[in-house]
């Protein structure tokens, strides 16, 4: 008997061939059980049923302690998304493009879409609000020789001055601005409303003085962009908002977006 050999047909490679093969397989199905903790089971695009008791596959409850305090949530379950959507497809069959009925950027049709997150705000490490404005945050300031967008004028997409900056929403762990704090005028509303970092560029105007450009929406828009409940926080479920209405307006601010180029 050569050495390696257990029996006349079977040696240690193979052995280990075969059980490399075992572990792999195991494996795949482990992973493809984790891959559908959430947006599973599937339901049908047209008429929304899907099977409540899927058995291959969809892995077993598990519980995640949601950190200070929040209590714990369960995944996969039977919790459906069951917001009406303010659209109508082009065509009776599955997978046809959704038509808006209403205002898609309020309604949240489209690149407008949010997600029903929780209606809580992110926290740090340390237990505090992570996005906060600068005006609570003291331990924050605009860096020597950047320009303070405090007191400038926001130029929405229509050219109007759509209101002023009032104060900078920070995130405390990432040290950078989240948000514009934006007092608009009374002809678009005279409210606060959050502005999102990422939709805005800055730029000149008469001269030198420098203002914040935002291409996605009109100056009347910014009466209807998304609010916070409570003054000087922010919730997760209300970024997602947020952001979606300014999301939305690349498209659907103004009619000839949604039109060809040529």
């Amino acid at each position: 008997m050569e050495t390696g050999s257990i029996v006349g047909s079977i040696d240690v490679a193979q052995v280990t061939l075969y059980v490399f093969w075992i572990f792999f397989a195991a494996l795949i199905w482990y992973i493809r059980q984790e891959d559908r903790r959430e947006g599973y089971p599937l339901e049908h695009d047209v008429t929304g049923e899907y099977d409540k008791d899927p058995w291959l596959w969809l892995p077993a409850k598990k519980t995640f302690n949601l950190p200070h305090g929040h209590g714990e949530v369960q995944f996969p379950n039977d919790k459906r998304d069951t917001r009406p959507i303010a659209a109508e497809r082009t065509a009776n069959f599955a997978g046809a493009p959704l038509q808006p009925t209403g205002n898609p950027m309020i309604d949240g049709v489209g690149p407008a879409s949010w997600a029903e997150r929780s209606d809580i705000p992110e926290v740090a490490a340390d237990g505090k609000n992570l996005i906060a404005p600068m005006s609570t945050a003291e331990d924050f300031s605009i860096a020597e020789g950047d320009p303070d967008p405090r007191g400038m004028s926001v130029i929405a997409c229509d050219k109007t001055a759509a209101g002023t900056v009032s104060d900078v929403w920070v995130d405390r762990a990432e040290q950078v601005i989240r948000y514009f704090q934006v007092d608009l005028s009374a002809e678009n509303g005279g409210r606060s409303v959050l502005l999102p970092h990422n939709f805005v560029t800055l730029g000149k105007i008469r001269g030198d003085e420098r203002v914040l450009n935002v291409r996605s929406i009109t100056a009347a828009q910014f009466a209807d962009v998304p609010g916070t409940a409570s003054p000087g926080q922010v919730t997760l479920l209300e970024e997602d908002k947020i952001m979606g209405y300014y999301g939305g307006g690349t498209l659907y601010a103004m009619p000839e977006r949604q039109e060809p180029l040529l």
